[in-house]
């Protein structure tokens, strides 16, 4: 089968019904796919561009925890196939199809869509997590899958040793084949000549379609399973059939500045959020999102340009080294270091710096913002300071370890008058 044949006969499916607790408040009312990145993009806009740009153009996402904004954004932003090309960007919502339980599992929620899997006639099933930033040909990695006659392919990236307990590691021989496999082992592996690396996996499968339908029955019905391709599916095949591990760097859309440094990023915590964020504020970012050979592609709204006001002694609207979106008006103040999404506003005499705010927001005069993310829809008060004093922040807002403050508009109607 060649390989433009191939793309035609792969399913894709997006896994994004994760809440990611991790990212405290922000994902209280949105599940973590739906969290804005990037000045204009959600998270999921990511894998769904991967796809496109790959020509997986047979897209199901899978949604369940609090997906009223991810199902808005997908059906408004993301509605340009053509169906009758067999083309599709499908929304399928937890409908406890196989019982009266929710998603247990990443491999139960494939699981409980084997119907509507089955009626699509594919040779390959590509899983992805909703909630990871990176740009990668999937082609690539499917071609790679196809002509190692691979039962399973599992992408890998290399990872700091002190940071991979936090994923799957493997181990491959000389030919990439998986001989092992722990999730988020206690004392992590490291790989063959790289004693502070280990090989990690990204949540990314490639499998042959009947070979996980069989399998995801048969883990459906052991009782003892937590029904999770990491910790379950992954480690069962190692030994008892094909499985092969893809090297992201063979596939990865890579940035010319940085030819060896792939960029993929699990912004799952505030403070991987945070830093995803910022790293777009310098020179030369680590992600281009001006390559537009790779779009990322989103929801599109007619918003007014940027609008910087007032050219005073003490009054200048400014931006330095800031990403400053459609439909902001800086008026009088000074924005540094940071990430303005669209519609926010930024009133005299304030000055924000190296804070990310997300869409609709409006910071009062006489504020300073530092090292701050500021939820949708906030009103941040005349003369509000957050960044200066940790024990302060503490008591009225969300401040982690790091030093790092997130800010709702449920916090702010909490503090006292």
């Amino acid at each position: 089968m060649d390989l433009n044949t191939a793309r035609m006969k792969t399913l894709s499916i997006i896994l994004a019904g994760g809440r990611g607790s991790r990212l405290r408040q922000l994902t209280d009312n949105r599940s973590k796919p739906a969290v804005p990145i990037a000045g204009k993009y959600k998270i999921i806009d990511f894998p769904l561009s991967n796809c496109i740009n790959s020509g997986m153009r047979r897209i199901a996402v899978l949604t369940q925890y609090r997906s009223h904004t991810l199902n808005q954004h997908v059906q408004r932003g993301w509605n340009f196939l053509r169906s009758d090309f067999n083309e599709f960007i499908e929304l399928w919502p937890a409908q406890q199809q196989t019982g009266s339980d929710w998603y247990r599992g990443t491999a139960d929620a494939v699981y409980q869509n084997l119907s509507m899997i089955d009626g699509l006639d594919s040779e390959y099933i590509l899983i992805l997590a909703g909630d990871h930033v990176y740009k990668q040909d999937y082609s690539l990695m499917l071609q790679d899958h196809i002509e190692s006659g691979a039962d399973v392919t599992v992408a890998c990236i290399e990872v700091p040793l002190k940071e991979a307990d936090q994923f799957g590691v493997m181990h491959v021989d000389e030919n990439d084949n998986i001989i092992a496999f722990e999730e988020k082992p206690a004392n992590p592996p490291t790989m063959l000549g790289k004693p502070d690396v280990s090989l990690a996996s990204m949540g990314i499968y490639i499998f042959n379609t009947k070979f996980l339908s069989e399998n995801l029955r048969s883990d459906a019905s052991d009782d003892e399973s937590s029904h999770d391709f990491g910790k379950d599916l992954i480690p069962l095949f190692v030994g008892r059939c094909k499985i092969k591990a893809h090297h992201f760097s063979n596939s990865v859309i890579s940035n010319s500045s940085y030819p060896d440094k792939p960029y993929w990023r699990d912004v799952g915590t505030l403070t991987a959020y945070w830093e995803a964020n910022m790293d777009l504020t310098r020179l030369v970012p680590e992600l281009d999102l001006y390559d537009e050979e790779w779009p990322i592609r989103t929801a599109q709204y007619q918003r007014p340009a940027a609008k910087f006001n007032y050219n005073y002694e003490e009054r200048i609207g400014t931006a330095l080294n800031s990403v400053v979106s459609a439909g902001c008006i800086v008026s009088g103040s000074t924005v540094e270091q940071s990430i303005l999404f669209n519609n926010v506003r930024v009133n005299s005499y304030s000055h924000v710096i190296k804070s990310v705010v997300l869409p609709r927001c409006n910071i009062g005069r006489h504020c300073r913002l530092s090292k701050v993310v500021v939820d949708s829809d906030c009103h941040i008060p005349e003369g509000t300071i957050i960044g200066e004093d940790p024990v302060a922040d503490a008591a009225r807002f969300y401040r982690n370890s790091d030093g790092i403050t997130l800010v709702t508009q449920e916090m702010i109607e909490a503090l006292p008058e």
